[in-house]
């Protein structure tokens, strides 16, 4: 499948037809064709051969699938940015990515409206980098995964295959940032069968009442989220039917799927699928999937992340690097033509994650997981990186930027849980003078500072004030005494 044309095609066939709805604004089939060739054009001539990759700030304006569409058609990958990031960090992300032009929505309306580029584009091939989504890093770092066109490809037919949408007949809920791996399987499989991808942005999520209003108008059929927001909209008793009528199916990626969760979905909905899927971003948003029906939700709990999609292999290694045997718990690993070529620059880690079996890339998780009956059951990180509302963490990162801070001797994060399942972060400080302010006015300013640094959602909710940390005997933070002190 050439992606690209694919894309493109619905442009030709179908240009009237709303290829994205966000904020109040629509931008067609044919406008992305037409747009996107545009900007490919103006980018060929201006940056000539350097195909390095484009950073794209914004958030969810139509102009970011053009900057994406027309990055790609000139041969270069674009770094999705969402305006929610910090500025800081937002610039160490275009600095470590080596891109060659920073794209906005403005500058893409600027673009678009000067005068037409005639240079023929040449764009991304098979095992070219499509996209770089940079993740949490644990030395305060954010890191690139490179995602080739050859692993979106791979993923993109999958779940065409698998769903069967609807071919000019789907609009997919777009809830997540383009800066976070979950949007790709909204947004490409969207732009793949001809769907609408109706954005909910930031603002419309932090305003409920606004959020559930502009639900029955959507038309969404394909319903793609963290299971957080589903259950932050499942405590809406009017979020049913009469919100979402044309709803066919949620589908889950970015954490754990909770059985109580899928079993209200399936009580509210009775009409609609509820699906779970599992994958890390450096194999290309998912690898595994199930359809939680009743029977499943009874039988398992924790419920199952599936199945492994076609042509990828998941092996359970045990800590000796042998395949584990059935049942018994030991480390993910991914085996298949959706596996990134590993992080942008960073050969180190790219050492240290991924490998080559029998001439297919591998790479290695970090999740425990296990096997039984044929299903894939995932269990939790193997290290300082957790999953929290959907968003990946390095504990490591956050806490390199505490210790930064000039008035804190240490820092440990962890994370506090809630009925079982993560719910926010907690922060462990030793401080290098106690100072006069109250632990309130010191946490307020301490998580002013890190909002500076970091996206609001790698902020701890709360701070502990220690004169030192209780060790473990290895002379390290006793981690599982501190987590003690959130019960």
């Amino acid at each position: 499948m050439d992606l690209i044309a694919r894309i493109d095609n619905w442009g030709a066939i179908a240009p009237e037809r709303p290829a994205h709805v966000s904020d109040g604004r629509t931008l067609t089939y044919g406008e992305l064709r037409a747009q996107s060739d545009a900007l490919a054009s103006w980018l060929t001539e201006k940056l000539g051969d350097n195909r390095a990759p484009i950073a794209v700030i914004g958030h969810k304006e139509p102009e970011m699938l053009v900057a994406f569409l027309g990055s790609v058609k000139s041969g270069h990958p674009y770094v999705p940015i969402d305006l929610s990031i910090p500025a800081q960090r937002a610039e160490r992300i275009v600095q470590n990515a080596g891109a060659a032009l920073t794209l906005t929505p403005a500058m893409v309306r600027e673009v678009l409206a000067g005068p037409r580029a005639a240079a023929k584009p040449q764009p991304v091939g098979g095992d070219d980098p499509y996209y770089i989504i940079f993740t949490s890093g644990s030395t305060g770092e954010p890191k690139g995964v490179v995602i080739t066109l050859n692993c979106l490809r791979t993923f993109v037919i999958w779940t065409l295959g698998e769903q069967e949408f609807r071919d000019l007949d789907e609009t997919f809920l777009n809830q997540a940032p383009f800066s976070f791996d979950l949007s790709v399987m909204d947004l490409y499989s969207s732009l793949a069968s001809g769907g609408t991808l109706f954005s909910v942005t930031k603002e419309a999520i932090a305003n409920p009442k606004v959020l559930y209003q502009t639900f029955p108008n959507s038309g969404i059929t394909t319903w793609v989220s963290t299971p957080s927001f589903a259950q932050m909209c499942l405590v809406e008793k009017s979020f049913g039917p009469a919100m979402l009528p044309g709803i066919r199916r949620f589908w889950f990626c970015g954490e754990t799927l909770a059985n109580e969760t899928a079993a209200q979905l399936l009580d509210r909905f009775p009409n609609a699928e509820v699906w779970n899927t599992y994958g890390p971003t450096e194999a290309t948003v998912a690898t595994t999937s199930i359809l939680c029906t009743r029977e499943v939700i009874g039988q398992h709990a924790p419920l199952p992340v599936g199945s492994v999609m076609p042509g990828t292999r998941i092996a359970i290694m045990d800590e000796n690097r042998a395949e584990a045997a059935e049942g018994e718990r030991g480390e993910i690993v991914i085996i298949g033509p959706n596996v990134s070529p590993g992080y942008l620059g960073r050969a180190d880690l790219t050492e240290k994650a991924f490998f080559a079996t029998d001439g297919t890339r591998a790479y290695r998780t970090g999740d425990w997981g296990r096997t039984r009956a044929g299903l894939i059951f995932f269990e939790g990180r193997m290290d300082g990186q957790i999953k929290l509302h959907g968003y990946r963490i390095e504990l490591g990162d956050i806490e390199s930027h505490l210790r930064n801070l000039p008035q804190i001797s240490d820092a440990v994060v962890l994370v506090a849980e809630k009925n079982g399942k993560p719910d926010s972060l907690a922060g462990f400080v030793v401080l290098r003078e106690r100072g006069t302010g109250s632990d309130f006015d010191i946490s307020l300013q301490f998580k002013k500072q890190l909002g500076d640094r970091l996206p609001n959602y790698m902020v701890p909710r709360k701070f502990w004030f220690l004169d030192a940390f209780p060790m473990t005997a290895n002379g390290k933070a006793d981690r599982r005494k501190l987590a003690e002190l959130l019960r």
